[in-house]
């Protein structure tokens, strides 16, 4: 059972450091750290979102997107439109230099993506996924109960 724990977590926080990482190699060029990425990325995908719809995406708090959104408009990548209090609601646009890094994150997670899906056949990956979020949807009721039943 311990080799188990240490095996998942250890791979776990491997995945997500190498994730990390290659989303800040990628954008040293913008001075963007890995929640930009994902923003602009969202942003790329279904421009308009609002932050409250990229905190989900992103699967971030609300202080974090905003943050994340404040240096975005500052670094001239986003626009906010509407400054009203009702800015959490108000769809963002990408500027053109917020399009050409949105092309480029999609580029280059496109790459990865193909580079580590040929260790995996298509119903292994699939299998790997539904494995993944049964493990995560198990996790987040642990988490919100405090115990494990």
């Amino acid at each position: 059972m311990t080799e188990r724990y240490e095996t998942f977590t250890s791979l776990i926080a491997r995945i997500s450091r190498n994730i990390r990482k290659i989303k800040n190699q990628e954008m040293a060029d913008y001075d963007l750290r890995s929640v930009h990425i994902s923003c602009l990325y969202y942003l790329h995908l279904q421009e308009g979102l609002c932050a409250a719809e990229l905190c989900e995406k992103c699967d971030e708090d609300k202080a974090t997107i905003s943050r994340c959104l404040d240096y975005l408009e500052q670094k001239g990548f986003i626009l906010c439109e509407q400054k009203s209090a009702k800015r959490y609601k108000s769809p963002i646009l990408l500027t053109e230099r917020g399009k050409k890094a949105g092309r480029k994150i999609a580029e280059k997670i496109d790459r990865v993506l193909e580079s580590v899906s040929v260790a995996l056949s298509e119903e292994e990956r699939v299998q790997f996924y539904r494995a993944l979020s049964l493990i995560s949807e198990h996790l987040d009721r642990v988490a919100r109960q405090g115990e494990i039943e």
